[in-house]
């Protein structure tokens, strides 16, 4: 880790809004929020496991405040080890997280579900330190095991190409193609099973055409950029999905 980065939890310090903002800068697709199970699963899983939250910053002095370079969280759920026992992706394992405190099940995984770096330090080697971060604490909590649905970064180059070949397709060195992939391999983390559907962003055309700036004029598939699968769209009821595949990583 850098000399002037300090690991900790988010709870351990306040950080302002413009902050935050800075840190999810240009990160995410304009329609982020249309995954309803995730939208309503997330305050409550926010709240309940705050443990699971951490950060990467670089503390200010008297000329500058603190920077939040990086944050990352994840959630604990009972899990066997067994790959088709995983959740069916990022937003099944937010509510199965839920499910699972309520049951007061014994939860020994932790499902990784995000590191997000500043875009001013992107491509310095702050995302595998966070996910270092994030890995320690939960072995701190009991959490043995360590999975993460990963939402590949370059895939939607490739919407078209099915997730279980896309995870496949390696560089001349043998690495990885994706990169968000090649981040948790470098690490240690290896491909244990792939998802159709880790997320299921929903709304009407009319919400689809202001997110994507496509006219959307026929029913069927049509490429969204930034999207890693084609986006359905039915004139007949006004509404479109995007079901975006995963690949579930298991690093302990």
């Amino acid at each position: 880790m850098a000399d002037d980065l300090v690991a900790e939890l988010v709870s351990d310090r306040p950080r302002s809004q413009a902050q935050w903002e800075a840190l999810f800068a240009g990160s995410w697709p304009p329609y982020v929020d249309a995954d309803r199970t995730a939208a309503a699963a997330l305050p409550a899983v926010h709240e309940a496991f705050a443990h699971l939250q951490v950060a990467l910053t670089r503390p200010g002095d008297e000329d500058r405040e603190d920077q939040l370079v990086g944050a990352a969280w994840g959630v604990p759920v009972a899990w066997d080890g067994d790959p088709t026992a995983l959740p069916r992706g990022y937003s099944d394992a937010l509510v199965r997280s839920l499910a699972d405190r309520d049951a007061a099940s014994s939860c020994d995984a932790l499902v990784a579900c995000a590191a997000q770096v500043h875009p001013g330090h992107a491509r310095s080697g702050v995302a595998s330190q966070l996910l270092g971060h994030l890995i320690a604490v939960s072995l701190d909590a009991g959490l043995h095991r360590v999975v993460a649905p990963l939402r590949l970064t370059a895939k939607h180059l490739h919407p078209r190409v099915p997730v279980e070949e896309y995870v496949r397709w390696r560089r001349p060195d043998g690495e990885a193609h994706d990169p968000w992939l090649r981040t948790h391999e470098r690490m240690g983390a290896r491909v244990v099973a792939t998802t159709p559907a880790s997320q299921h962003f929903e709304g009407t055309v009319e919400q689809w055409r202001a997110w994507t700036g496509l006219a959307l004029e026929t029913s069927g598939e049509h490429v969204v950029p930034g999207a890693l699968a084609p986006l359905r769209v039915d004139l007949a009821s006004g509404t479109a999905e995007l079901l975006e595949p995963g690949a579930w990583v298991r690093h302990r």
